[in-house]
């Protein structure tokens, strides 16, 4: 998929594709060489298809031009001293690249075809010097290119080029975030750059997720709490002007392209990007709030990806979050896109199939997995209580109380009504199962419990009090 060059950039190479460059006096100074300065006047300032014919003529000459070959330097070699000049040839061969994919298959066949670009990502710690800006950019033309997996590329030079986009994508400088997460998505290419790209996802991801939890509303200190209170609140309808966070049509659109291309590893990294970074929950936050018709097509192609893959663990949650809800209404709207009225359709059947076939208990089992308790039905529900609670104590050798536990430690300072639906479920279990509440003091419960009623949320001691009063009448009965 094409896109624009971002405004910053493409500002920026035009700008020094007219500078003048004294190409003579480079020579006569021993910059570069005569013939190096002739296979860059043949493709210098010369139409596409003469400088195309130029270059597929003589491939290794200009192989050697740009990385060197044994005791030949690379002009970038040669001209180090030379700002200008290093600048000048990083837009031309960055050109070069974009309008002869054959040039960069034959630079990728050199032995360390890197070796020269690599050092100049750290020429300056200022993010917008230009030759670290430059360099990125050939760097990404030269892998996109070639589409090489190789562990020259994969192994040794992405991990840097990652790093290096990810300062990009975390200045606060709009313009800096769009190179950045452009470049991204030039790289996602195959398998390979997507795992490296998942496993530094620290300084990939992340910058990017906070970027999408601020498009949707939410700060990313007790993002899921937040997520969470606004399955409950009033949503709005969809960004007006500009959108939230002061995130850009542009910016957002090329995150979400990145993030639909990641998504192809669903299966294998799926429930990880979940759990991580509550995606299923924040792609139905953002669906419905999508101001444009092509930004919906990845938040709903990006969906469909996850759940398919993860239908076990991660169709629980879309329920939990509306998204099926969310699906009809937006059935309501004439979408012209084709591909995206089919992903949708199948998306609604995935989850329409789930749902036939889903049961109170399942429903309390997804709310538990999602890390995130609210007043949902079975909570208050002494038939669900009655039917389920030793269930629930039973499952998978008690996962699920133990997961119930591990909610419980957390302070949820963000919202506590998280911990009052943990007391009231701990009271219920009690309540039902009273000889099993060995098992629930031993993973720390009852003292949880005692503790949150110091609680200065009214609810939280309420609910608190409420359990434990439930365990002390069952401990006197006993004696």
């Amino acid at each position: 998929m094409l896109l624009d060059p971002p405004t910053y950039l493409g500002s920026l190479q035009s700008n020094i594709r007219q500078r003048p460059i004294p190409w003579d006096g480079a020579v006569r100074a021993g910059t570069l060489t005569e013939e190096q300065l002739a296979r860059i006047r043949a493709v210098d300032k010369v139409k596409r298809d003469v400088r195309k014919q130029a270059i597929e003529a003589d491939l290794n000459g200009y192989r050697i031009l740009f990385v060197g070959a044994e005791g030949q330097k690379s002009v970038l070699e040669s001209a180090h001293k030379r700002q200008d000049v290093v600048q000048y040839i990083l837009v031309l061969l960055s050109d070069l690249l974009a309008d002869i994919p054959a040039l960069a298959k034959a630079i990728i066949q050199t032995g360390d075809p890197y070796r020269h670009f690599l050092p100049l990502l750290a020429h300056s710690s200022n993010p917008e010097n230009p030759i670290p800006l430059l360099t990125s950019t050939v760097l990404v033309g030269l892998m996109a290119g070639s589409r090489d997996e190789s562990p020259a590329t994969v192994d040794k030079a992405l991990p840097v080029v990652f790093s290096y986009l990810s300062s990009l994508t975390k200045n606060s400088d709009a313009g800096l975030q769009d190179i950045g997460v452009q470049e991204y998505s030039s790289l996602l290419y195959g398998r390979a750059p997507r795992r490296q790209f998942w496993k530094q996802r620290s300084d990939t991801v992340t910058p990017l997720i906070e970027i999408l939890r601020a498009a949707a509303g939410v700060g990313n200190n007790d993002a899921s709490a937040s997520l969470w209170s606004g399955m409950t609140g009033t949503a709005r309808s969809g960004f007006e002007g500009s959108l939230g966070g002061g995130v850009g049509l542009q910016l957002l659109y090329r995150v979400l392209l990145v993030m639909w291309q990641l998504s192809f590893e669903a299966a294998d990294i799926g429930d990880d990007l979940n759990d991580e970074y509550d995606i299923v929950l924040l792609y139905t936050q953002l669906l419905r709030l999508s101001p444009k018709e092509k930004t919906t097509r990845l938040l709903v192609s990006t969906l469909l990806n996850l759940l398919v893959h993860n239908q076990n663990t991660l169709l629980p949650t879309a329920v939990l979050a509306r998204l099926p809800g969310l699906l009809q209404n937006l059935q309501t709207r004439q979408f012209a896109d084709p591909d995206l009225r089919e992903d949708m359709d199948r998306l609604r059947e995935l989850l329409d199939e789930y749902t036939k076939t889903k049961t109170t208990f399942d429903e309390y089992v997804g709310e538990l997995n999602s890390g995130h308790l609210r007043w949902s039905p079975p909570h208050r529900n002494a038939a669900f209580w009655a039917e389920n609670a030793r269930r629930i104590l039973d499952h998978d050798n008690g996962a699920l109380v133990r997961r119930l536990a591990d909610i419980m430690k957390k302070p949820w300072d963000s919202d506590k009504a998280v911990l009052a639906i943990a007391c009231n479920d701990v009271g219920c279990l009690v309540g039902e199962v009273p000889e099993k509440r060995g098992q629930l003091e031993r993973l720390g419960l009852k003292t949880r419990i005692m503790e949150l009623m110091g609680e200065a949320d009214e609810n939280v001691r309420w609910e608190s009090l409420r359990a434990l009063g439930g365990w002390l009448q069952y401990s006197f009965e006993s004696k």
